[in-house]
């Protein structure tokens, strides 16, 4: 068993939210500035922590607006789901014995208040968030807390992510990285393997 943990991000690897990140953070924005940011002008955030996503757009008040964003994000629940073949996968990664884990740009947080109410969230046994290191992706930091608390070096770990930063992450931190095409809907990202499906992972594993 070449891998010991398999980690995952959370936005559009395990969770399918994005409409719900968009639509809220365009209403955020909204009621903060009076400015329509179109949907296309807002994709940038995904995959990055929201505080970072704010700085970029200059917004002064970033706490005041984070937790508008957070509030409005509720308002979208009815477009959210778990990705088929995401619970089937990790169900059988447990049962063979694999560490499961989360490098995730949530804020604890909204890791506690969105992503636990799944029944998905009891297989994971370790969880950064953005708020426990100080560097975030792209940089090496989120992984390298993850082996710190796992006591796993790099080679023992292969991080699943849908973005260019969950892969530079990755790279930085001399990881493995697997991009989940199903829901980056591209494979222009560099990654060590690419998986149309989630069940795709086990093969990848099982070979190494």
């Amino acid at each position: 068993m070449k891998y010991k943990q398999i980690v995952f991000d959370i936005d559009g690897t395990l969770v399918d939210n994005e409409k719900a990140i968009i639509y809220s953070l365009q209403e955020a924005l909204h009621k903060e500035t009076g400015k329509q940011y179109s949907y296309e002008e807002l994709t940038f955030a995904l995959g990055i922590p929201g505080e970072d996503a704010l700085e970029r757009l200059e917004i002064r008040q970033i706490s005041k607006v984070m937790q508008i964003w957070i509030e409005d994000l509720q308002k979208y629940e009815d477009t959210v789901s778990i990705y088929e073949g995401i619970p089937e996968l990790l169900r059988q990664l447990s049962e063979d014995g694999y560490g499961l884990g989360i490098v995730s740009s949530r804020t604890q947080e909204l890791y506690k208040q969105d992503f636990c109410k799944w029944d998905i969230s009891r297989y994971f046994t370790t969880v950064v968030c953005a708020d426990d290191t100080l560097g975030h992706k792209p940089t090496a930091d989120p992984l390298l807390k993850y082996m710190e608390l796992t006591k796993t070096a790099a080679h023992e770990v292969i991080f699943i992510g849908e973005s260019i930063h969950d892969s530079q992450c990755a790279q930085n931190a001399g990881v493995d990285f697997a991009l989940a095409v199903w829901g980056s809907h591209t494979q222009s990202i560099s990654a060590n393997y690419y998986l149309n499906r989630p069940e795709e992972l086990l093969s990848v594993i099982k070979n190494h």
